[in-house]
């Protein structure tokens, strides 16, 4: 349950930010009722003049260019869905290792190996494929289901770690993208001083602001991205670690079935 928590509450997140901010865009105050006090509309006059924390963002975005800020924008956007769908997905693989073992071996037990291979075949997650697959060449002795479980044990890492080089490709690539605004930015704040003939903060100040502003936003996506990243990480360690204690204890069941 706090699993399926976590991803509502992530995707929650992600979809209130658009909202809110084409919310601001299209947002008129209506006009206020005689009966409304002097508290009130001192209120409303501060928030139409600050604009609040999503029409400050919205308006440096919009400062930023949309030659920068889009790139910028699109990565977030990428690396976020793809950020998404890897924390869905190992949570959806994430299974209860020592309550499979010993349905795997009760089932044995009662019905042989192919009991066990049915439970094996009616689990989702990592664990349960690596285990059916195991079972699968039982037959073949010990040395061979060691074998089999360590070739799958590596195919279900590799999906484990699907699309995660494409989020650290995001993450290497949107400061990129910042700094390459920076160095635009004050090639143009020294063209304007070139063309002007003079140094003074109205000329320099344009080319300054598109430089400061590009690199804030593309140094806050890298940030929320690497954490996301870290996250993920953390998620493929703990299912790897599972996945080799279970692979061990069903090597010890697949000895003691062996043997009867």
């Amino acid at each position: 349950m706090k699993k399926v928590f976590a991803i509502l509450t992530i995707a929650a997140i992600c979809c209130y930010i658009p909202m809110s901010l084409f919310a601001q865009e299209d947002y008129e105050p209506a006009a206020a009722a005689p009966a409304v006090t002097t508290v009130v509309e001192t209120h409303q006059a501060e928030n139409e003049e600050g604009g609040g924390f999503h029409m400050v963002l919205k308006r440096m975005f919009i400062e930023g260019t949309a030659t920068w800020m889009t790139p910028i924008a699109l990565c977030l956007i990428l690396g976020l869905a793809l950020c998404i769908e890897r924390i869905i997905y190992l949570s959806l693989s994430a299974t209860n290792s020592r309550k499979l073992l010993a349905r795997v071996d009760e089932a044995w037990t009662k019905g042989g190996v192919d009991a066990a291979m049915e439970v094996c075949r009616d689990t989702r997650g990592p664990v349960a494929s690596i285990f059916y697959q195991g079972l699968y060449r039982q037959k073949d002795g010990i040395e061979v289901v060691e074998k089999t479980i360590s070739s799958a044990g590596a195919t279900q890492l590799g999906l484990m770690e699907k699309n995660l080089t494409w989020i650290s490709l995001f993450i290497a690539i949107v400061p990129s993208i910042g700094f390459l605004g920076t160095v635009v930015g004050m090639v143009i704040a020294f063209d304007a001083i070139e063309q002007a003939g003079d140094i003074s903060p109205t000329i320099v100040a344009g080319g300054m602001k598109l430089a400061l502003i590009t690199t804030i936003f593309a140094l806050i996506v890298a940030v929320i991205l690497q954490i996301f990243f870290n996250y993920i990480l953390t998620l493929i360690e703990s299912l790897t670690a599972d996945m080799e204690d279970a692979s061990i204890s069903l090597l010890d069941i697949v000895v003691k079935h062996s043997k009867n």
